[in-house]
């Protein structure tokens, strides 16, 4: 896609299995690294993460090569593998079925709602997924 030029930014959003707390303060950091390079190895651009105990924010910069699901189903499969492999819960860590996604515009990357969302403030963006 020599001649293609887009600008889309995704603000992705999923849970934990029953929205339980297992996101370890300590390990959060060796998380968004481990994601960021998934995100990474597929091309995209991490511009934002941060994850609360149940769930994560990541805002990233796509290609069109790639469709979305196919990106979300990558990052939740391998980041359940090594957090498994890292036994850094009892039992087995899932993520939740589903996930939420927005768009928006280059100008609104640093807006208020979506940095303090995204970076872990306020939460003002209410998102079901059940």
């Amino acid at each position: 896609m020599a001649d293609t030029y887009t600008q889309i930014y995704m603000h992705i959003v999923f849970a934990v299995k029953g929205r339980q707390s297992l996101i370890p303060k300590q390990h959060k950091e060796a998380l968004h690294q481990y994601i960021t390079r998934i995100i990474t190895n597929k091309k995209q651009t991490v511009i934002r993460i941060n994850s609360m105990p149940d769930h994560i924010h990541i805002l990233v910069g796509m290609t069109p090569d790639i469709a979305l699901s196919d990106l979300v189903r990558d990052i939740k499969a391998n980041s359940s593998k090594f957090i498994n492999k890292k036994r850094w819960v009892l039992g087995k860590f899932q993520w939740q079925t589903g996930f939420g996604a927005f768009s928006y515009s280059h100008s609104q990357l640093d807006t208020e709602v979506l940095s303090a969302t995204v970076r872990g403030g306020t939460n003002k963006l209410q998102v079901s997924l059940c």
